[in-house]
């Protein structure tokens, strides 16, 4: 047989395998089968009897075996990117290993690059040393395995991205839902929100309900964490607490519910921060329960007196049962203005990494005493602003102003 016949042969098989490669490609096939077309191509039509196949995983940072043939020495499962060294000139690679591990059964090496970075490395060993190897061609053959494999990698990363998106806008969708469409404003109540999630969802919840003429209850809630957990565990806490206020139960009851059910959704990893508060117009009276919330601030028409609503309990959901459970009440409430706020508002930074802090908060309630929940926000938001001269929120914030006035008929 000529030398002409053996090279026409050769390319003959290599023109089968590269076919046999780039079909499984077109076919959209898994790259589990892609990785075993490429195996048996290479053992069937090339002149390769043992191979190893390394490829370069993106997130971890190290060489991961895809294929292993015919090697029977201990084989790591990945090769840290730092222990490969590549002198190209000499043609030589370094593997920095465990002596537990040998490759002396494949003698050959074909690194696969793009550009400067090598994207894997394939091992191998010839079945017959008299026989030649087209190098060039079994390093293009695995540079199109590699780049498939890549390629599914990163349409499965797009796949997931938009599967993350999608889930995000439904999430945000249902919790714009779950969040009151309009606040009263009328003479007896005027009310007025500022929310500002951190992300496409937020982890803040505020409510205002009037089972009645002569009722209202309001609240405000921060759960542990950002994004799609905090949106679902805020939403299912949301509609416990709507089921719990239509059953007509105190507050006492309704928080302890609530922790409970948190309990039971989170088993103690997560925990919500809340605040409610019932207002009866015929009682003049205000119950509450701060479950280790930031205080809301009670600011009194008569005398201008402020304070801080602080009697309740622990955080919700980090103990099967509250330790301890405390129920607020203020009397001869006629005329008042109530802030409730997350901690988005006063961890607000600004350029020397400084909080804005409580004692910013107050300090800008007491002097501007007597303006409606509009005017308020405004000044205050502006305020805000120009503290934090452009550095970036970090968490959500929500800030819910209500000004009752009991003495005005609707």
């Amino acid at each position: 047989m000529t030398i002409e016949t053996l090279k026409y042969q050769r390319k003959e098989l290599e023109l089968k395998a590269l076919l046999e490669i780039t079909q499984a490609i077109n076919e959209n096939k898994t790259e589990k089968v892609l990785l075993n077309i490429f195996k048996f191509t290479c053992l069937v039509h090339l002149n390769i009897k043992a191979l190893l196949l390394y490829v370069f995983n993106e997130k971890e940072q190290f060489f991961e075996r895809r294929i292993s043939h015919q090697v029977k020495g201990k084989l790591p499962d990945h090769i840290q990117k730092a222990d490969v060294q590549e002198n190209k000139d000499l043609g030589k690679l370094s593997l920095s290993l465990s002596e537990e591990y040998s490759f002396s059964e494949v003698n050959i090496y074909v690194p696969v690059y793009h550009k400067e970075k090598m994207l894997a490395i394939l091992f191998l060993n010839t079945k017959d040393k008299e026989k030649d190897l087209d190098l060039d061609f079994t390093q293009a053959l695995t540079n199109i395995l590699v780049v498939a494999l890549e390629n599914k990698r990163f349409a499965r990363k797009q796949l997931e991205q938009e599967r993350l998106r999608k889930e995000m806008e439904i999430a945000s969708n249902v919790q714009r839902m779950l969040l009151p469409s309009s606040l009263p404003s009328h003479a007896k109540l005027k009310a007025k929100v500022t929310y500002f999630p951190h992300s496409t969802v937020g982890g803040d919840y505020y409510d205002l309900i009037q089972p009645n003429e002569n009722d209202v209850y309001f609240c405000v809630a921060d759960v542990s964490g950002k994004g799609m957990p905090a949106s679902l565990l805020m939403s299912n806490f949301q509609a416990a607490l709507r089921t719990l206020l239509r059953s007509g139960s105190g507050l006492r009851t309704i928080v302890e519910q609530l922790n409970s059910t948190t309990f039971e959704n989170t088993k103690g990893e997560r925990f919500i921060t809340f605040f409610l508060g019932h207002y009866r117009y015929s009682e003049r009276r205000l119950r509450y329960i701060n479950a280790g919330h930031n205080p809301p601030v009670l600011c009194m028409k008569q005398g201008g007196k402020v304070e801080e609503l602080e009697a309740g309990t622990t955080i919700l959901g980090a103990f099967e049962f509250l330790p301890f459970l405390e129920e607020g009440q203020r009397d001869n409430l006629e005329a008042f203005v109530l802030h409730l706020y997350t901690d988005g508002l006063t961890e607000t930074l600004n350029p020397s990494e400084e909080e804005f802090g409580e004692e910013r908060f107050l300090s800008f309630i007491e002097s501007h005493d007597g303006i409606s929940p509009d005017e308020f926000h405004a000044g205050f938001f502006s305020e805000l602003d120009a503290f934090s001269a452009g550095v970036p929120r970090r968490d959500d914030l929500t800030l819910l102003s209500l000004q009752f006035d009991g003495n005005e008929a609707l």
